[in-house]
């Protein structure tokens, strides 16, 4: 992102790292902390303290609610969003093999389609994750952050993201910076992809409209005029309803295509009881 500002208007970033409470703790599993805004939180109150002035986040990592100070200026030009698997192909994976994954909602997916895996816990950086493969199992990783290393060669299959519907945001960076702060907003205009806010914002209203908080397994991916929705139970009720999935046709603007995610969500959360 500092390289794209840099080559849009020349002017020189300074990078100020950052370490958030996800990244340092580890032993918890994702889902238990996953929509909290444990990898965004210090990343933001560092704007808000003025020891910077803009955020850089993954979208998929953003709350569906921000501070108030807080606008997002930038949504970068998307990556794939799509999920891959790092081993085996879902077709070769053996009766009963192991899927390592953080998140409820990749398992959610994969146990639909193949409900013979077992799934165990995936935590740190990409390389960590890529030395943890099971013998005969398989990883599940966001394809985008594989492009941003070079290292596509080790997809062993991407899941189609009209059936392994991606995180609201999977793919995408999004920036924020403080509200109040006209001139970061006219810097960041320069790299904002258009295509790319839309989609991400859709996505985030049918997440917005679920709750803030949202722990189910949940997925929304916008591409061009579609918008797919995947939602799914706690899969800890015995009698928990069938996964729900809908693809909706969007409008061109923006508002209304909000408004039939927001809708989306509701018929998603009926239909799954959550």
């Amino acid at each position: 992102m500092a390289d794209a500002i840099t080559a849009a208007t020349g002017l020189a970033t300074e990078l100020v790292p950052i370490s958030t409470t996800g990244d340092r703790d580890q032993s918890v599993p994702l889902h238990v902390i996953g929509g909290l805004g444990v990898f965004v939180k210090e990343i933001q109150q560092a704007v808000l303290d003025g020891r910077a002035d803009v955020a850089v986040h993954s979208a998929k990592d953003l709350p569906s609610e921000a501070p108030a100070e807080l606008v997002i200026g930038a949504f970068c030009a998307r990556r794939d969003a799509a999920d891959a698997l790092i081993g085996r192909a879902l077709a070769e994976l053996d009766d009963g093999a192991t899927v390592a994954t953080g998140s409820v909602r990749r398992r959610a997916q994969l146990a639909d389609e193949r409900p013979d895996l077992r799934f165990i816990e995936l935590r740190g950086n990409i390389a960590r994750r890529l030395e943890k493969v099971p013998a005969g199992g398989a990883i599940v990783m966001a394809v985008a952050a594989l492009e941003v290393l070079g290292i596509t060669d080790r997809i062993a299959e991407r899941l189609d993201p009209a059936r392994f519907v991606p995180a609201v945001g999977q793919g995408c960076v999004a920036v924020e910076l403080r509200g109040d702060d006209r001139e970061c907003a006219d810097v960041l205009a320069a790299i904002d992809h258009g295509p790319s806010r839309f989609a991400v914002t859709v996505e985030r209203a049918f997440l917005r409209e679920l709750g803030a908080g949202c722990s189910l397994p949940v997925g929304a991916h916008c591409h061009g005029s579609d918008l797919d929705a995947f939602l799914a139970g706690d899969d800890e009720r015995p009698n928990a309803a069938a996964p729900f999935r809908e693809r909706v046709l969007l409008a061109d603007d923006i508002d209304a295509a909000s408004a039939s995610a927001v809708s989306l969500a509701r018929r998603a959360r009926d239909a799954v009881g959550a």
